[in-house]
């Protein structure tokens, strides 16, 4: 096998197939391509491929039907790498699970880069570890007992075994969710801009020379909101994230302990 794993090229034109199957092997890949999507999903199944990137307009099935049924067996890298730039197709791929979207025509440097930045990120769950999780009794003792945990207001996340727990309950949180919740908790109360948590999320913390479309910090913006929802938080009375109208996001302030009733 090659240093960095096998790749799985999924498009339908060849001339762009054959560029990227030459990158990859130049940057150190093996790979494998497909012509379509159907044979895509099983090239990927059957290498077990760690990167794969994924056009939408396959001439069988479309490219977010493919992302699906790699999803249900894979937690390879998926990038979708497609002429489509439409928001509504942005949101729908990285909801069904992509890590990165990124539009054509591309430059060899900029696509090296970002797949960099993506292969920085843990890897997702495997798949029947996305749909349920283990109530907080059978969490291992270890999980959130090493000192490396961060808490707030009740919450508990340990950025080791990527878990928390609210009020002693398990929270199943999205790759995308948990590491934007990581991202403010670090943060302390510092208010974090939809470009910052874009860039994070990429792993391009601190690289104010990048660009951020509209659509991306848009997507910010929704994983923020399914997020709240999963913590129950109020937006006008935040127990943890604090909307910075017109900025970004915050902590919300520490709550003070309530006191023991006296007898």
């Amino acid at each position: 096998m090659s240093d960095l794993g096998l790749a799985v090229v999924i498009e339908d034109d060849a001339d762009v197939r054959n560029i990227l199957e030459a990158l990859f092997r130049e940057w150190g890949f093996g790979v494998y391509s497909a012509p379509d999507g159907k044979s895509g999903v099983e090239v990927v199944r059957r290498h077990n491929a760690d990167m794969v990137t994924l056009d939408i307009g396959l001439p069988d099935i479309d490219g977010f039907e493919v992302l699906r049924r790699i999803r249900k067996f894979s937690d390879a890298y998926v990038v979708m790498l497609t002429g489509r730039d439409d928001e509504a197709d942005i949101l729908t791929a990285l909801y069904s699970g992509a890590d990165e979207y990124i539009t054509k025509p591309f430059r060899p440097r900029e696509l090296r880069a970002r797949l960099t930045a993506v292969m920085r990120r843990p890897r997702h769950a495997p798949p029947s570890e996305t749909l349920s999780a283990p109530s907080p009794a059978h969490w291992p003792s270890s999980a959130f007992g090493n000192g490396s945990f961060i808490t707030h207001n009740g919450l508990t996340l340990n950025p080791q075994t990527r878990t928390v727990l609210v009020d002693g309950t398990t929270l199943v949180l999205t790759p995308s969710e948990f590491d934007l919740l990581h991202e403010l908790l670090e943060a302390t109360g510092g208010v974090r801009t939809r470009a910052d948590l874009v860039l994070a999320l990429r792993g391009e913390r601190n690289r104010h020379d990048i660009y951020v479309s509209e659509s991306a910090e848009r997507a910010v913006a929704d994983h923020i909101g399914n997020l709240r929802r999963k913590l129950r938080d109020d937006p006008q009375s935040p127990r943890w994230l604090d909307t910075v109208r017109g900025v970004g996001y915050r902590l919300a302030p520490v709550q003070p302990p309530v006191p023991d009733e006296q007898t």
